[in-house]
């Protein structure tokens, strides 16, 4: 992290999470999505799948969430929890990008397993970490190998990453700031309590990375897990406690052309 000084960075950071991270940000951000819920699960549920689709185009992704929570009556753990055979018709033609109804049912038959077993997905994630853990590494290949532990399409498993894989797990990571993180700004939520701010990576996505590069941030030229722990690591030097609260700048910073 030389390229700049550590108070230019901090200062330059510090101004655009604090210019990004605002209740304005949420309408436009598939974070949109989980804020339509006040029932845990249903933040969680949709929360994960908006982060799962957020492929693309934001306005596509929050409209294709959109569609689906109609499907499921606008109620999505009491759907995946309670339903019948015949309500999975509902279902049926699907699609975003390569995910279809096919990973759709799967992901369906998932939750609920695992909403029989735990209350809440934080539950899973915590399999493979605690609180001594230098990052939520574990806690994602434990989500992972947890949600395709039963009997799945071979296609469905390319929609969850894995560090295993040396995957950077964008859109995993992204779903967990938005669980974790708890600075009452109004846009991530805060519900999860076992897994600490400090032990999120963030999201590496072309915005993000690209500015991080411009800054310094990242010097790996590849994007992989290593990529997105040396960027979290990196902010680990400006704010220990809470790295990832940068991401609102790096992204807001690379959405908005020209400003670097």
């Amino acid at each position: 992290m030389n390229k700049y000084s550590r108070d230019v960075l901090y200062n330059l950071l510090e101004s655009k999470y604090k210019q990004y991270n605002t209740t304005d940000f949420v309408a436009l951000d598939p974070i949109c999505i989980p804020h339509r819920f006040t029932k845990k699960e249903d933040i969680e549920i949709m929360g994960f799948i908006a982060a799962v689709l957020a492929w693309g185009q934001r306005k596509t992704i929050i409209n294709k969430c959109t569609d689906l929570i109609e499907r499921m009556d606008g109620a999505p753990h009491q759907f995946i929890t309670q339903h019948e055979d015949i309500d999975l018709k509902q279902l049926e033609g699907f699609v975003h990008r390569t995910f279809n109804d096919t990973d759709l049912l799967y992901f369906v038959y998932a939750l609920k397993e695992l909403y029989s077993a735990f209350t809440s997905m934080e539950e899973v994630f915590l399999t493979g970490m605690n609180k001594n853990s230098l990052n939520i590494e574990g806690g994602l290949i434990a989500f992972r190998n947890y949600f395709f532990s039963f009997e799945h399409p071979h296609r469905t498993r390319k929609h969850i990453s894995s560090p295993e894989t040396k995957s950077a797990c964008k859109r995993l990571n992204m779903f967990l700031r938005w669980m974790v993180r708890r600075d009452k700004k109004g846009v991530d939520f805060g519900i999860w309590k076992g897994i600490q701010p400090a032990q999120l990576v963030c999201p590496c996505d072309v915005h993000v990375d690209r500015i991080a590069r411009q800054l310094g941030l990242i010097t790996r030229t590849q994007v992989d897990w290593k990529t997105a722990v040396e960027l979290t690591e990196n902010l680990k030097g400006l704010d220990p406690k809470d790295p990832v609260k940068y991401d609102f700048a790096l992204f807001g910073m690379g959405v908005v052309e020209g400003m670097i």
